[in-house]
């Protein structure tokens, strides 16, 4: 506050209006996994903005393509834009190389392609609920014989090894944390284009997820979209066993003759009935929940009385308002969509005598139109009667 001391004229400036809360982003994913080069940077987080980048960081002369290789290219190919590189090296530890990603908040996907064990999957959704800012996409094994064995969660063996008689599925994720997709994708190698090869979607996946964000938003569901270089599948899945398969969280890519190569589901690892079966619900949620932790972050340490609750709910409520405008959430008006309270209810004398500013905020998300219902029937108008 200015001294008053000397008659005159004092201007001050004075924070009159709203603080906006931005949105986060979305789509930075980090790629975990062996790189061509092995030596290369191991198991350290460097970002990378192209495919070319990717070559001169960790790729040699000599090297052949691998999994890691190809879904990177994958990624930019479908529209990625930025992403993470940890090369596990020639060892693979995939725990280490995750507790490097604990600190980047930005990162909003984790791949680990080629990675298709239990105690992979486990270690990546463990990362991934932990940190509760991000998903994990992960891909099935290369060589699924019995199609039946996807609708089992794998399982290890006492020594350490997978059990293929007991599932091939990744485990639950209760809060969606996690999607499953089948199956391998054939696409020409990027580092030799004269050889077919078949790799992990994940990769494309990702890009897919970037490109839905950036032309439609983060509420819209990453399916019904083409897989950019994706040249066929290892596997043709039919219909009826698709329908098996998306009940349990296995996402398909599927060919249609005239549309082509496309994915073709939008689940979670949670259960069916779960409020985070779909994915693009799951990163909604992620994505307000980060935006509002970051542009909330200058109340730490504010006077919590009545001026700084309604200065909260009022950016709260503005933020969500423009997500409702972007289609994002469901309802004809704002009140129908989300509500906001940050008040004496929320905030009685003993939360704010522990330090605490609590805001209820609740919103609904707009859930993708998975199944899509024409009820036909046959219909003949009545004839004219006393027409002259």
């Amino acid at each position: 506050m200015v001294n008053y001391m000397t008659p005159g004229v004092y201007v001050e400036e004075v924070s009159t209006g709203p603080k906006p809360i931005g949105m986060v982003g979305t789509s930075t994913v980090a790629f975990l996994g062996a790189a061509p080069k092995a030596e290369a940077y191991t198991n350290e987080p460097r970002t990378c903005i192209n495919w070319s980048q990717f070559v001169g960081d960790f790729v040699a002369a000599n090297n052949d393509s691998n999994d890691l290789a190809r879904a990177v290219h994958g990624f930019f190919q479908n529209g990625g834009g930025r992403c993470f590189i940890v090369n596990t090296g020639a060892d693979g530890d995939l725990m280490q190389a995750l507790s490097q990603l604990e600190a980047f908040d930005e990162i909003a996907i984790v791949c680990a392609p080629g990675s298709h064990d239990p105690a992979s999957y486990d270690a990546v959704l463990s990362h991934c609920e932990k940190l509760g800012d991000r998903v994990a996409i992960l891909d099935a094994q290369d060589d699924v014989d019995n199609i039946e064995l996807l609708k089992k969660v794998g399982t290890v063996s006492e020594d350490g090894g997978a059990k293929k008689d007991r599932g091939l599925r990744p485990r639950t994720s209760d809060g969606g944390y996690g999607a499953f997709y089948f199956p391998h994708i054939l696409v020409r190698d990027p580092l030799d284009p004269k050889v077919t090869v078949a790799t992990p979607p994940s990769g494309h996946i990702a890009g897919i997820y970037a490109r839905t964000d950036a032309t439609r938003g983060v509420h819209k569901a990453p399916a019904n979209d083409s897989v950019r270089g994706a040249l066929g599948l290892k596997r043709l899945v039919t219909r009826e066993e698709q329908g098996e398969l998306n009940r349990v969280g296995v996402n398909i890519i599927r060919f249609f003759p005239d549309s082509g190569i496309r994915i073709w589901g939008a689940r979670t690892l949670a259960d069916e009935a779960s409020e985070w079966r779909y994915v693009n619900v799951r990163r909604l949620v992620n994505m307000v929940k980060e935006s509002i932790e970051n542009g909330t972050r200058w109340t730490v340490f504010e006077p919590n009385d009545m001026t700084l609750w309604k200065s909260v709910e009022r950016n709260v409520r503005a933020f969500l308002t423009v997500l409702w405008r972007e289609g994002a959430l469901l309802g004809e008006t704002p009140e129908q969509a989300f509500y906001v309270r940050c008040d004496d209810e929320t905030n009685p004398p003993e939360v704010i005598d522990a330090g605490r500013l609590v805001t209820e905020i609740g919103i609904a998300p707009v859930k993708p139109a998975e199944f899509i219902v024409f009820k036909l029937g046959m219909w003949r108008p009545e004839s004219g009667k006393g027409d002259s």
